[in-house]
């Protein structure tokens, strides 16, 4: 029996390790994810809201890393308030939530997406761990050095792995951090009422005046569409009567040097 139960118990074991069941509890404590978010919120008072919206988000861990006031020109121009929230990860969809509610305002639009890093974080992790490693190699490697000029080669390969880890790190805790926390903006914009413009149409003019007016403007749009051909042909016209002026004359000199000389005249017999 004692055997039989063994066997039992190996079997839940193996069902708790690799059954369907905990397969998705494995994966997503794998995964290493950005959220980002984006929405736009008709609100009654933008100050009261964002302080509003500020209490909601620091209740959860949170906190706010950016906000910026928008005030549109004009008299009667209402100011929008601009909040980038930081959320943890693990309480981003509740929170989000809490900030659509109808109670904080009409929720104009909404835009949300979120990235898979996974890769990239195990990439960088196994990057420092490469770079550590070779670090330490270098150092026993410089107690070993016998000339300065070892030395010296050792030292400078170890500020550039130095360097190089340096870099790594800052990259990692700049992805744990996004992945720990998501990013959300809003804007707050008040309730106002939409001003429409009217543009007065311009009247057209007749007669006479008009008629040499547009005659004028036509005149000087043909002059200077001359001007401008001729400008931009007048390059390729120096070039190629330089060209022909230099051809005809290593012509002319061609048939000078193939023209046979005249003969002389006999000369006069004595009588």
């Amino acid at each position: 029996m004692s055997g039989q139960a063994a066997g039992a118990a190996g079997n839940s074991a193996g069902k708790a390790v690799y059954g369907p069941a905990s397969a998705p509890k494995l994966a997503l404590s794998t995964q290493s994810i950005i959220f980002t978010a984006d929405m736009t919120v008709r609100v009654k008072d933008v100050t009261a809201t964002a302080s509003q919206v500020t209490a909601i988000v620091t209740a959860v861990g949170g906190y706010v890393s950016g906000e910026q006031e928008i005030i549109p020109p004009g008299n009667q121009g209402i100011p929008q308030i601009n909040l980038v929230l930081k959320i943890p990860a693990a309480q981003f969809s509740q929170t989000v939530a809490k900030l659509s509610v109808p109670a904080i305002g009409k929720r104009l639009s909404y835009n949300q997406q979120a990235q898979d890093v996974t890769q990239q974080v195990a990439d960088v992790t196994s990057r420092v761990a490469s770079a550590q490693a070779a670090i330490k190699q270098l150092r026993a490697l410089l107690t070993k050095a016998g000339s300065v000029i070892q030395l010296l080669t050792v030292q400078n390969e170890i500020n550039s792995q130095e360097s190089n880890l340096e870099a790594l790190l800052a990259q990692q805790r700049a992805l744990a951090h996004e992945t720990s926390y998501g990013t959300v903006t809003v804007l707050l914009v008040g309730h106002h009422a939409r001003i429409v413009k009217k543009h007065k149409k311009a009247k057209a003019s007749h007669g006479f005046l008009a008629g040499l007016r547009g005659g004028w403007h036509a005149l000087a749009l043909v002059v200077s569409w001359v001007l401008t051909a001729l400008g931009s042909a007048l390059p390729f016209l120096i070039t190629a009567g330089l060209i022909g002026a230099i051809a005809f004359e290593s012509r002319r000199r061609l048939a000078r040097r193939k023209t046979p000389p005249a003969p002389e005249p006999p000369a006069a017999s004595a009588s």
